[in-house]
């Protein structure tokens, strides 16, 4: 790893991103909005105070999955990423250079979706509002982590979105937002436990309910798998498309 060549990866991402509106917009606005036309929705009830911190988890682990998983796919098909192994890049500084600026983004993203919940939107937190932000944007980074795990699997757009159902949707239902994992099926609670938003969703639930949350176990293993997930991308990265 050469922290230069890794800093330099990720100012070349966030200059991309900087000129494409779009895109920002799908990562900073998207969430709030999402957010808020579920608080609309439910018209700020009970059932948003008890869905609310999870969706801050949920949210934002889907958009930055998407736009990361596909924004690889496309250095990889454009011939950017072989022209950059070509030269003293390697497939870490490059991995961690994505996963550094998609996590400045995270940050932001969760500082905006988490200040409109809170504040705007009314929503009940009786732990500490930092850390609530805090597992929100380790959420984002496991989004991160995950997309750039899977695009080195696809080889268009379209089968990156298939990895959707496949990856993505299980865990949704399973991580405790339908129904408390606890009530669920012991087959289908012991899945949970295997899947990593269930506790990101569990650290959001117990900032929700508890003064003085213990979320550490919680978010060392969201930590965990985001590490597990880049060192397995080292391994999976392809220069190209064929």
């Amino acid at each position: 790893m050469n922290a230069r060549i890794t800093f330099a990866t990720a100012r070349r991402v966030l200059t991309q991103l900087r000129h494409d509106p779009r895109t920002v917009a799908m990562l900073l606005v998207i969430p709030c909005l999402l957010i808020a036309l579920l608080w609309w929705i439910y018209d700020g009830g009970t059932v948003w105070d008890q869905i609310g911190p999870a969706l801050l988890a949920i949210f934002p682990f889907i958009i930055m999955f998407l736009v990361t998983s596909i924004a690889t796919l496309r250095e990889r098909t454009s011939g950017t990423l072989e022209r950059l192994l070509s030269m003293p890049t390697g497939k870490l500084d490059f991995l961690l250079g994505y996963a550094l600026a998609f996590g400045i983004v995270a940050i932001v993203q969760a500082l905006l979706a988490g200040t409109l919940a809170v504040t705007l939107l009314d929503m009940d937190v009786t732990g500490p509002v930092w850390v609530l932000l805090t597992v929100a944007v380790l959420d984002a980074l496991l989004g991160v982590a995950l997309g750039l795990f899977v695009s080195a699997f696809a080889q268009t757009e379209f089968q990156v979105v298939q990895f959707m159902p496949a990856l993505v949707i299980p865990q949704i239902l399973l991580c405790g937002l339908l129904v408390p994992r606890a009530e669920m099926p012991d087959v289908l609670d012991v899945l949970s436990g295997v899947l990593p938003l269930s506790y990101a969703v569990d650290a959001m639930n117990e900032v929700q309910h508890v003064s003085e949350p213990s979320v550490w176990a919680d978010g060392g293993i969201i930590v965990a798998f985001i590490i597990g997930l880049l060192a397995l991308g080292t391994t999976t990265l392809r220069r190209r498309t064929s």
